[in-house]
């Protein structure tokens, strides 16, 4: 049993075509409808006219990746019962085109957050990093959130002024369009005042408030998704700890299983994302993995090395602090699991993430952060070939 490879595209406008994507050995294709305003619904035309992209090209749309969550959801405030009727329409609507699997996150505000794009790895080879230090640095000295001194150390202080006062108006500038313009498969972007006025609606919003959050609004479309067969996945934050002063809910397995116990039904699921699980050094992929396997509906493969410092960087996907072996024995076991309980998702969708930009990819004028084409190629064909050994073994 082999798992359903796949690729993320980002639409018509990425530079990473569908046969580029064929001729890699993908064959389902990770899709949203990004031109479409987060909160609006996605209608049948929009989506069957996508759809119709795609498998012309002799590919399937396999996961939406993502149907986004309006910020007037995770705070409950405004129209938000509005939007998630919205929410239920697209989805409604996606599974009368006949797309199943809708990837998704809760994370406040920020998307996936990196303060870096081009970190020169010892091949030449670039890569995505969070430096913990830059991200302190805006916190105090760009933001000027009020009250962030009081999540930092004196220590902590010190060093982002001193790395503040050394920077060049360029590395600023680098770092506050990373964090604040959105990488790839963001939701928004923003200008400083846009995001200091965002930060304001999260006010008296602590952790235990966004949890019960997300219950109420999985309350209201979970029961949707199993009457139309659809597998919810909710994506772990990243990176998996709070940041500027925003909670995150989805970085451990206590937050997972807060949510599972609270909304049992298995089309309540999860993206087994072991980049973003892997950067905490105190999760234990595979005991996640497991506790939860009956529920995976997707994955992202990837793989991050960790400092003690709480920085990070995007590595080869069969190096860094993923034991993408273990990871990978977990799946197939699981694969095999349902295939003989006869559930019809028993090959789990699966693809590359986050691959390095290197050969030709380095002198190209436009490419994704972390989505070119040669990196990912790289990562897929080590995932395949990791995946074929150990079907083999056991």
């Amino acid at each position: 049993m082999k798992m359903t490879q796949t690729w993320r595209w980002y639409g018509p406008k990425d530079p990473v075509s569908l046969s580029d994507i064929r001729q890699a050995g993908a064959t389902g294709i990770v899709n949203a409808l990004h031109h479409i305003p987060n909160g609006a619904v996605w209608s049948e035309v929009e989506i069957r006219k996508r759809k119709h992209e795609i498998e012309a090209s002799g590919l399937s749309w396999d996961v939406v990746e993502s149907l986004p969550v309006h910020e007037n959801i995770k705070t409950r405030t405004g129209d938000f019962e509005q939007l998630i009727e919205n929410y239920k329409v697209s989805m409604k609507n996606l599974a009368n085109c006949g797309v199943f699997v809708i990837c998704y996150n809760f994370m406040p505000i920020l998307d996936w957050t990196r303060t870096r794009l081009d970190k020169v790895l010892e091949d030449g080879s670039l890569a995505l990093e969070f430096n913990a230090l830059e991200l302190r640095l805006f916190d105090l000295y760009i933001l000027k959130r009020e009250g962030a001194k009081k999540d930092y150390s004196a220590k902590e202080i010190s060093q982002a002024k001193i790395q503040f006062e050394n920077s060049s108006s360029k590395d600023i500038q680098r770092i506050s369009d990373n964090i604040l313009k959105g990488l790839p498969g963001s939701e928004e972007g923003y200008s400083l005042e846009e995001f200091s006025a965002m930060l304001n609606t999260y006010k008296g919003i602590d952790p235990d408030k966004l949890r019960l959050n997300l219950v109420q609004f999985l309350s209201d479309i979970i029961p949707v998704a199993e009457s139309l067969d659809i597998r919810m996945c909710i994506h772990p934050d990243d990176p998996p700890f709070s940041l500027l002063g925003l909670p995150r809910v989805v970085s451990k397995l206590e937050d997972y299983k807060y949510i599972f116990d609270n909304v049992p039904p298995l089309s309540n699921g999860m993206t087994f994302c072991t980049g973003s699980l892997g950067v905490r050094p105190d999760n234990d992929l595979p005991a996640i993995f497991n506790e939860f396997a009956d529920r995976v509906h997707f994955l992202h493969l990837r793989s991050t090395k960790r400092d003690t410092d709480g920085n990070f960087y995007e590595a080869d996907h069969l190096e860094g602090d993923v034991d993408m072996y273990e990871i990978i024995t977990c799946v197939i076991k699981e694969q095999r699991r349902r295939a003989n309980q006869n559930r019809e998702d028993a090959s789990i969708p699966m693809r590359p993430d986050h691959g390095h930009q290197m050969l030709d990819d380095l002198f190209k004028e436009k490419i994704n952060p972390g989505y070119s084409a040669i990196g990912r190629l790289r990562g897929l064909a080590e995932l395949r070939g990791l995946e074929w050994g150990i079907n083999r073994l056991i």
